[in-house]
């Protein structure tokens, strides 16, 4: 499979298509259907005539092939069987979890409910840790065909370069945009070549503390939409938050979780704030490009301003001066 020849537009994604769409697989709607919150895809909670609501995700045309779909369901369902609590894509109709119905590709997923995890509490940094390295330990065990890999191009030079000719940023901030965007992915290549030859592996990709669920059977990771493969530290520094002391307290907590089922190569500290740099031009340039889609301008009324390229050029100076800063270092 590949991805549709012709996009078609989230516009006409409407109830009765969605619906429609489940109904061609076998799944029958008792009619409740609730929007959950993602902009990249469209996202429902459905109501089943037969069974518990069921979470339906509709990609996002032309984002991801077939086979990239299908390598993120691969690898999660790689994780069930080894009893780690993450949420695999459900097998329907055809015997597939991938599906197609009136142009749009979906897959559904059990309902998984939960809370946010309680960041500033050691014992649940130690079992995110854990889950975390479990995720990772399987992750090293092969590589990623089909999906690509977070590094500098990708998630830097790719995007800024994409952002500079977008047209989006204001006239007279741009040789401003450009120079500082020079100047952090400068700190970026430096901070990659004191980490060294870092090893990579398969990621969950976005592991911030919106795509962990907790209950009190512990955590459930969601969302793998942006899998990838990259270094290990990726899915740890976003539950990071705070001063330097309390992020190196979190740090430690997590890797005391973590290195009871993965090993960690502390020379991947050196990529904590590079990594932020990365995603916060990553960012911006995931704005500009969904700038034509109507949810964009509504959900993100600022991103097209003065002040928002002023405090993006902002930004990206702090990180040009965090990253020859001595790294995080856990007590």
């Amino acid at each position: 499979m590949t991805s549709p020849a012709s996009p078609v537009s989230f516009s006409s994604l409407g109830p009765d298509c969605v619906l429609d769409a489940l109904q061609s697989i076998g799944l029958y709607s008792d009619g409740r259907l609730l929007a959950l919150n993602s902009y990249e895809n469209r996202v429902y909670q459905i109501g089943m005539e037969d069974g518990p609501p069921v979470v339906a995700k509709f990609y996002r045309p032309l984002r991801w092939s077939d086979e990239q779909i299908l390598e993120e369901h691969a690898f999660t369902n790689e994780l069930v069987q080894q009893e780690i609590p993450v949420v695999p894509a459900m097998v329907h109709g055809n015997g597939q979890s991938l599906h197609s119905f009136d142009g749009f590709r979906f897959a559904v997923f059990k309902r998984q409910g939960g809370r946010a995890p309680e960041l500033g509490d050691v014992a649940t940094l130690e079992w995110l840790g854990r889950f975390i390295g479990r995720i990772h330990a399987v992750g090293a065990q092969q590589t990623f065909k089909h999906r690509p890999e977070l590094n500098p191009q990708t998630f830097g030079i790719e995007p800024r370069d994409y952002l500079l000719s977008s047209g989006l940023i204001p006239p007279d901030l741009l040789e401003a945009y450009r120079s500082v965007t020079a100047q952090a992915l400068e700190g970026v290549q430096r901070c990659y070549e004191r980490a060294g030859d870092i090893r990579l592996c398969r990621l969950h990709g976005d592991c911030h503390v919106g795509n962990v669920l907790w209950t009190d059977a512990g955590p459930h990771f969601v969302d793998f939409d942006d899998s990838r493969s990259g270094p290990a530290i990726q899915d740890l520094w976003m539950l990071l938050s705070g001063e330097r002391q309390e992020m190196v307290r979190q740090l430690s907590d997590l890797l005391a979780g973590y290195e009871d089922f993965a090993e960690f190569e502390p020379r991947e500290l050196y990529l904590i704030e590079a990594l932020r740099t990365l995603r916060l031009i990553h960012y911006s340039a995931w704005l500009a490009r969904r700038w034509d889609d109507p949810a964009f301008p509504a959900a993100f009324p600022w991103f097209n301003t003065q002040r928002y390229w002023q405090d993006r050029i902002l930004e990206l100076r702090e990180q040009v001066a965090l990253m020859d800063e001595p790294p995080l270092w856990p007590i």
